[in-house]
């Protein structure tokens, strides 16, 4: 495949021809004319909870995952982790069991990269949308039973580090190489410092289930902040974060710390009305989801949203930005073969509109979804 577009390099966009050979990028040519459109790293999202009318915990089959796997593409994005909420042992290990071969096949859409664990292991007073009843202290035995049903495709988990058992754990996980992030959590800021020396690199959907910075007391959040090894999630849909949090938050984490989620449920990509997120009611209003006692549960985003949400917030453009759409998950899962328009790596792309608006989403050196002319 050969393709031209105006790709990022240093921070501003230059038009190339890009030649293809499989599945990776075999060269990359600087050209002379511009009047072409975008071309982006392939989008990753690391958690997401469904789109499309899928629901994560609610999938049965091979099926619903190449329903994801199409749904994600349209949007481009090129490589996803699903993210499931707390939920029955029973429940989830039937999933986990779906995903696991899931994540060994090659899909028709986005690749699923890995498997995302919200929970039981988290703070039942920031559980969010989490059913209380099913919140746990950290359970070695547990996890491996989730971990062998996966077929040991659990790439990253959220835990509260504050959690009676909780630092061991932490160093478990990151011998078996599972990416730790912490949230929906009460932890004060020493509790999270700890955690990070121990091995966590991540906070989940920074400020958002969790608590918040004070001057006295950093918290969390204050930790995730200040420490230049972790990565922060960001949800940029205008609800999750105020537009100045997200620029605070770029200031403060750089650009390389900082990723772009969605923590989308199904109702992603539909209209507002009545949906599911795990064993949850959610009610989406105006685009917001909440469950019916009011708590925000999830989100309506795609990454293509995303990426024309944070040029709105912040004035950079893509040639700045699509480091937190792609570069930034690539090195925080460990996934080196993906993230980024080089030579030898692969041939994931997304092409844009001159408003950001997804025209074709290329997985692997093949084109997966294209918008249709209307």
């Amino acid at each position: 495949m050969t393709i031209c577009g105006k790709i990022p390099f240093n921070s501003r966009l230059v038009p190339v021809e890009i030649e293809t050979e499989g599945e990776v990028i075999k060269s990359i040519r600087e050209i002379e004319d511009d009047n072409f459109p975008v071309i982006l790293p392939g989008f990753i999202d690391i958690h997401t909870h469904g789109g499309g009318g899928m629901d994560v915990n609610h999938i049965e089959n091979m099926e619903d995952v190449e329903k994801l796997s199409l749904f994600y593409a349209s949007h481009g994005v090129t490589s996803f982790q699903l993210s499931l909420v707390t939920d029955t042992e029973e429940s989830m290990t039937k999933c986990l069991e779906v995903l696991g071969d899931a994540k060994e096949r090659t899909l028709g859409g986005a690749q699923l990269v890995g498997i995302h664990l919200e929970g039981p292991f988290l703070s039942d007073e920031y559980k969010g949308s989490m059913p209380s009843e099913l919140i746990v202290d950290p359970d070695p035995e547990l996890f491996d039973r989730y971990y062998a049903a996966s077929r040991g495709h659990i790439s990253y988990i959220t835990l509260a580090p504050e959690r009676d058992g909780a630092m061991e754990f932490v160093s478990m996980l990151r011998r078996k190489g599972v990416v730790v992030s912490m949230g929906h959590s009460s932890a004060e800021y020493e509790t999270a410092m700890e955690a990070i020396k121990n091995g966590v690199t991540s906070a989940t959907h920074l400020f958002n289930a969790m608590k918040l910075f004070h001057m006295h007391r950093p918290a969390i959040s204050g930790a995730a902040l200040e420490s230049d090894s972790v990565y922060t999630e960001i949800i940029s849909d205008g609800f999750h974060l105020h537009p100045g949090t997200v620029r605070l938050v770029l200031k403060t984490k750089g650009l390389d710390r900082v990723v772009a989620i969605t923590d989308s449920i199904m109702a992603a990509g539909l209209p507002d009305g009545e949906y599911k997120l795990g064993v949850n009611d959610v009610v989406v209003k105006d685009g917001d989801a909440k469950l019916r006692n009011g708590v925000r549960a999830g989100s309506t985003l795609t990454l293509d949203k995303a990426l024309r949400n944070l040029i709105k917030f912040t004035g950079l453009g893509p040639e700045t930005l699509w480091r937190i759409l792609s570069k930034n998950q690539s090195e925080l899962m460990g996934l080196s073969d993906r993230g980024s328009l080089v030579v030898g790596k692969r041939a994931d792309m997304v092409v844009l509109s001159e408003n950001m608006d997804v025209l074709k989403t290329i997985v692997g050196g093949k084109t997966v979804y294209e918008k249709e002319d209307k």
